[in-house]
């Protein structure tokens, strides 16, 4: 059991540095959304005092050490994510864990930036309200299928 908390919480970090790195290249040359660490940040911060909703993103203040806050938070919810998926597999299914099933785990949890995320952010449910349109959900989705693939590759060499 030891063993696939150590895999869950290394698949997690993996999972988010590929999706970070992704999203970095793909973002500069403008096919993705760049990932707003300070806005996940403020976002986690209302979270810790129960404001889990935005109308728009101009109601959400600055707080100390936003950007820290959004790595930390953006890494922990990866490790949760994965977590989730590797003792889910676990004991639900027979055989080991599935690489494959985490490349398609991965794309699911975009479900939680468009129903979770966008709206605690004041965009909206699939980031609607986002100034950049519809490359808000599709970036979503590209970056957590690149979540998944991070989450695939440690899995399949463990």
């Amino acid at each position: 059991m030891a063993n696939l908390l150590i895999m869950g919480v290394v698949a997690g970090v993996v999972g988010t540095l590929v999706m970070d790195a992704m999203n970095h290249v793909l973002s500069r040359i403008g096919v993705l959304q760049k990932i707003d660490i300070s806005m996940i940040g403020r976002m986690s911060a209302g979270w810790t005092k129960g404001r889990f909703l935005y109308h728009h993103p101009d109601e959400m203040q600055a707080v100390a050490r936003e950007r820290l806050l959004g790595w930390f938070t953006h890494h922990a919810i990866s490790v949760v994510f994965a977590l989730v998926y590797v003792l889910s597999w676990y004991f639900l299914a027979e055989g080991p864990v599935s690489a494959f099933g985490a490349l398609i785990y991965g794309a699911a949890t975009t479900v939680a930036s468009q129903f979770l995320v966008f709206p605690s952010m004041g965009f909206g449910v699939f980031g609607r309200r986002s100034p950049e349109g519809i490359k808000a959900p599709l970036s979503s989705l590209a970056n957590h299928s690149f979540f998944g693939l991070g989450m695939a590759l440690v899995i399949a060499l463990w």
